[in-house]
């Protein structure tokens, strides 16, 4: 009899998360969400088709809490062979406007939590693998440094470093690493200013420095890609390809663009 796939997502109360839980729901595979959010998971849950999500409390901050999240998913998934290292929250803004508990806030959710969720999801996926899978969530923002998003361009780098080095020591275990790059997504993030000192949100500066704003649909379809394919780093929409392009190719110009004033955040 052939085995259910089972997929376990953190942050998937909402956003990304949500519409990587809908893609592979629909295609027949259990689904884990850990989230803060308990209302956000039951308004994901309702979208999956009955029976094929699981959800249960999760601060990707707290080591132990991923050993329980992924333990209490295996037991009923029957095993995990996705990890989907997702959860993050923006922070935007010059770098001497920010608190210390904002950076903190920051570094401890999309980097430590990236690093913890690895951790605790090496034995499942070693025990699924070949054929397992670590996914993370970068950032175009882990491509080039972005002026007014130091703090949070420094974690997608750190997740993107991690994604590279796990590749390497993960091999030999047969477990895939894989991460995703998108750029400005639509997601209830946007509705956020990037810092406590400002009132502006992220969207309205997005869209007033001529950016593009891609559907989480467009990630979800990347994140089924990058699962199932081989390549390392997936980036998703024009931010992201034009990001890598004049990072690679003509990195003048996108310093002198990173130096201009009205950045988006």
């Amino acid at each position: 009899m052939t085995q259910t796939r089972a997929i376990f997502i953190s942050g998937g109360g909402s956003g990304i998360g949500r519409a990587v839980a809908q893609k592979f729901g629909q295609a027949g595979w259990q689904v884990g969400i850990g989230d803060i959010s308990a209302a956000g998971m039951a308004e994901t849950r309702a979208l999956l088709p009955s029976g094929r999500c699981f959800t249960v409390s999760l601060d990707v901050r707290d080591r132990a809490q991923w050993d329980q999240a992924l333990a209490a998913f295996a037991e009923v998934a029957g095993g995990i062979d996705v990890v989907f290292n997702n959860a993050g929250i923006p922070l935007g803004g010059p770098l001497i406007a920010q608190t210390a508990d904002e950076i903190e806030r920051t570094l401890d959710i999309n980097l430590k939590g990236v690093i913890f969720g690895a951790q605790a999801a090496w034995p499942w996926l070693k025990a699924r693998a070949p054929g397992s899978c670590l996914l993370n969530t970068a950032s175009a923002a882990g491509i080039y440094g972005v002026a007014g998003a130091a703090v949070y361009a420094a974690t997608k780098f750190g997740v993107r470093a991690l994604t590279e080095s796990l590749d390497g020591e993960w091999a030999a275990d047969g477990i895939a690493v894989r991460d995703l790059m998108p750029g400005f997504i639509e997601t209830p993030l946007l509705a956020m200013a990037p810092n406590r000192a400002s009132n502006e949100l992220i969207r309205d500066r997005v869209l007033a420095a001529g950016l593009e704003i891609t559907p989480a649909s467009a990630v979800a379809d990347a994140a089924w890609s990058a699962v199932h394919g081989d390549r390392l780093h997936t980036l998703v929409g024009k931010t992201a390809h034009s990001a890598q392009l004049f990072a690679r190719f003509l990195p003048g110009a996108m310093r002198r663009r990173n130096r201009r004033p009205n950045r988006p955040l």
